[in-house]
């Protein structure tokens, strides 16, 4: 407990030092990223790998994947072998990483971390591979990224433990086989779809990450409040949960942030009163919708009368660009089913103009397939 505590003062430490360092550059864009944003936030690294949990026992949520897991690497470890190579998909913020880390903290491996965009040719594969320890654990987030010819090269890894190193150009060049040490590669991906599925079917164990219950949050706020000593109440644990739009990553920012509140404002303990009132000032409403999530469903309802109504024109009604829209708001809005995707265009639900405080026209009804 005492080097977690250690952990997470020197991490704040070095956070508050990167805020000072890259507090023109904020100022300089103007705005901040959303406190509800699923991304990770590279000012918030540090932090955030104190409060992952470092054992599966000590994970929460995704029972299902977890036991599986638990299977597969207690299976390799009474083998004495490498377990299959494993593939993470889901949303951002759901542990993904953390599970890759766990992974190899079970196995007694070290952990070798790169991400798809970093590797932009295959050489770049191969100086990693190629160092690789007997039973070391490779993670590639977004692996869905990975430039072709490294995955290409990576198809010959994860089979034989082998790869082909090519050696001068045209006719006279000759690839030279070079034999890797045995390693479980863990790729993680948001977009599960983008693979090939030549390198998808290479992993021998897939685990899908879906969002979390309101009572798995709770734990997680509750586990994480004692790592930070957060003295918070139950309702406070029940109000952070149900605004964490199922994500413990931003359950854990949220909770960060009305520490703050409560540090700055208050006698230091987190009610569900102060969580309220620290929450509405962050923009943060009771179904987890943000700033720029009301202004998409606001300006589609008010300005369009509800739609349908094109993405780049919605963009535009906001004052953002269409991908931040499609990538940050949308998603939340079409899984609380506060906004419709259809063939014509953008339209709000029936619960996004109650979301609202509004009544729909009776033309408000979705369009059907035949529309």
């Amino acid at each position: 407990m005492t080097d977690v505590g250690d952990a997470l003062t020197g991490a704040e430490e070095a956070e508050l030092q990167r805020r000072r360092e890259l507090r023109g550059d904020s100022d300089e864009h103007g705005r901040e990223d959303s406190v509800v944003s699923p991304l990770a936030d590279s000012e918030e690294g540090a932090i955030e790998g104190a409060l992952r949990p470092k054992r599966l026992d000590d994970f929460v949520g995704q029972h299902r994947v977890r036991e599986q897991l638990t299977l597969l690497l207690r299976g390799a470890l009474r083998r004495g072998r490498p377990p299959d190579h494993v593939l993470l998909s889901g949303p951002p913020g759901l542990g993904k990483t953390t599970i890759a880390m766990i992974i190899a903290a079970e196995l007694g491996a070290p952990l070798r971390p790169t991400s798809g965009p970093a590797i932009e040719r295959s050489g770049d594969l191969a100086a990693v591979l190629s160092t690789l320890q007997e039973g070391e654990v490779l993670f590639i987030d977004e692996i869905h990224r990975l430039a072709r010819p490294a995955e290409e090269m990576l198809y010959l890894a994860m089979e034989d433990f082998r790869v082909d190193i090519v050696v001068g150009k045209g006719p006279g060049a000759t690839a030279i086989p070079l034999d890797i040490a045995p390693f479980t590669l863990v790729g993680a991906t948001t977009r599960a779809g983008l693979l090939p599925a030549p390198l998808r079917d290479r992993f021998g164990f897939t685990g899908h990450l879906d969002f979390y219950q309101p009572a798995e949050l709770g734990i997680i706020v509750r586990r994480s409040a004692g790592l930070l000593g957060v003295r918070i109440e139950d309702g406070a644990i029940e109000e952070l949960s149900l605004r964490s739009r199922g994500t413990p990553r931003i359950a854990n920012r949220l909770l960060r942030r009305v520490r703050d509140y409560a540090e700055v404002r208050a006698d230091g303990l987190v009610t569900r009163e102060l969580t309220r009132t620290a929450l509405e000032l962050y923009e943060v409403d009771e179904l987890g919708l943000d700033r720029l999530d009301r202004a998409v469903l606001d300006a589609l309802i008010r300005r369009f009368g509800g739609g349908p109504v094109g993405l780049s024109t919605l963009a535009v009604a906001v004052a953002e660009e269409a991908e931040t829209v499609e990538v940050v708001a949308e998603p939340f809005l079409v899984r609380h089913g506060l906004l419709a995707r259809t063939p014509r265009g953008r339209v709000a639900t029936p619960a996004g103009w109650a979301h609202l405080g509004l009544t729909p026209p009776p033309s408000a009804d979705l369009p059907t397939l035949f529309d």
